[in-house]
């Protein structure tokens, strides 16, 4: 086997052990998870990353490894925006706190088959039809001007053609058993519970927002590892980041300006490739103070209006 295939496979067993360290040993049972250990996994995640970093550093190289940490701040950054969205479902369907981290958790895995199969297929888009490039960087740029105008973001599941499918297909409890995706009722037939519900909300969620944020990495590098490990990263480390930062989500309020700045200058940079390759140092610099601006005026603007 190539040296490529080992890492796929070492890297597939790390995320595997991981995802059964979390959900079998620390969340064994379902709990309010505190900001301490919601800080702490954060943390830990984004050391893990940075340690991956490294190690593909001395793999691959310099460049690779930029490649790697630009492709995993961008969509730990865009990620951002979906915790808004989290926090929606969880407040509209009144979800209980304990059971907040079990939806994540399934959705999470979710996503990671889902951008796996949008990677492969991007990448194998991009191989064969280079022009698409143009096509990727039109859309990212278009999301980016539509988050940089969007209004207060509203939820409506009752008209989601998705949901509407699930009850139609399999009948939904009206309330919530512990943290049960299914349950038995009358006559031994099994029933979705709202968990399931709100789960596959998370879901939809989460395959719109990879709509945008797979084209902007590729948009960094088409490395299939790279794309693939980096997302891998981010996505992992969104569940402790969602609570961590539940609380004071509200704060950054000029957040999503950041998010779509990031959104048109990666969009620009795939539609003017051919033209000038901007070095990926530069780009990394770039999103970095672009996001880094974001969270500052969200703070210092809130903080001197709280002067007065």
């Amino acid at each position: 086997m190539t040296t490529e295939l080992y890492f796929w496979i070492g890297f597939s067993i790390f995320v595997l052990l991981m995802l059964a360290l979390d959900l079998g040993v620390f969340h064994r049972k379902s709990h309010i998870v505190s900001f301490k250990e919601s800080l702490t996994w954060t943390l830990v995640w984004i050391v893990l990353a940075m340690g991956f970093g490294t190690l593909i550093y001395y793999w691959k190289g310099s460049e690779k490894a930029i490649e790697f940490l630009t492709g995993y701040v961008i969509e730990l950054s865009l990620s951002v925006d979906n915790l808004f969205v989290f926090i929606l479902i969880f407040s509209y369907f009144r979800v209980p706190q304990e059971y907040q981290h079990k939806v994540l958790f399934w959705g999470i895995l979710g996503a990671l088959v889902l951008r796996i199969i949008f990677i492969f297929a991007g990448v194998a888009l991009l191989t064969k039809f280079h022009w698409l490039i143009y096509v990727f960087g039109l859309i990212i740029i278009v999301s980016g001007i539509k988050m940089l105008f969007q209004k207060d973001k509203k939820l409506v599941p009752d008209k989601n053609p998705v949901i509407r499918l699930v009850k139609k297909m399999i009948p939904v409890t009206s309330t919530y058993h512990e943290d049960k995706l299914f349950v038995r009722i009358e006559k031994g037939v099994w029933a979705a519970t709202p968990l399931f519900i709100v789960l596959v909300f998370v879901e939809i969620t989460d395959l719109i927002f990879a709509v945008d944020s797979i084209p902007a990495i590729l948009a960094i590098t088409t490395d299939t590892f790279i794309v693939f490990t980096s997302n891998v990263f981010a996505i992992l480390g969104l569940r402790s980041l969602y609570f961590s930062l539940a609380g004071m989500i509200n704060l950054f309020r000029y957040l999503h300006f950041g998010l779509s700045f990031i959104l048109i200058f990666i969009g620009l940079k795939m539609v003017f490739s051919e033209v000038y390759k901007i070095p990926i140092e530069y780009a990394l610099i770039t999103v970095l103070c672009i996001l880094i601006s974001s969270i500052a005026a969200s703070l210092l603007i809130k903080n001197k209006k709280a002067l007065h």
